[in-house]
């Protein structure tokens, strides 16, 4: 089973809801775990609009990518362009993708909607591509 770390500057929003679908859509088909280049909180909107889409990810931790080692994961996506400012370790692994998502951090709730929309299709491609 493949396993996926998906990275964030502060791990609170996108990196968070990227985190659930993964475990959502892709439960007994891969694992996954999200952190950020320093961990923060978990976004209280990102919890809202995940659980209009019946997933809760109120349990899930911020936690610092520093807290992880890179050669555990096959594919690490950073979520927010920080791919060139990740460490050198986790470019390379079998799969890396920056899919620079805007952050909806102080944004109106449309666009946590419309990022969390568009968070949900890349993770399903990507499931889809690792299985």
């Amino acid at each position: 089973m493949k396993k996926v770390m998906f990275v964030c500057r502060r791990n609170s929003c996108r990196s968070q809801m990227a985190e659930g679908f993964a475990k959502t859509l892709g439960s007994g088909k891969i694992e996954a775990v999200s952190s950020g280049l320093e961990a923060s909180r978990v976004h209280p909107t990102a919890v809202e609009v995940m659980s209009e889409v019946g997933i809760d990810i109120s349990n899930q931790t911020s936690d610092a990518l520093s807290d992880f080692e890179a050669d555990n994961y096959d594919a690490v996506i950073s979520m927010c362009g920080c791919g060139t400012t990740l460490p050198p370790q986790w470019l390379t692994r079998e799969v890396f993708e920056d899919w620079d998502l805007d952050d909806p951090d102080g944004q109106p709730i449309a666009t946590f909607h419309r990022v969390r929309d568009e968070i949900k299709q890349k993770v399903a491609k990507l499931i889809d591509s690792l299985i």
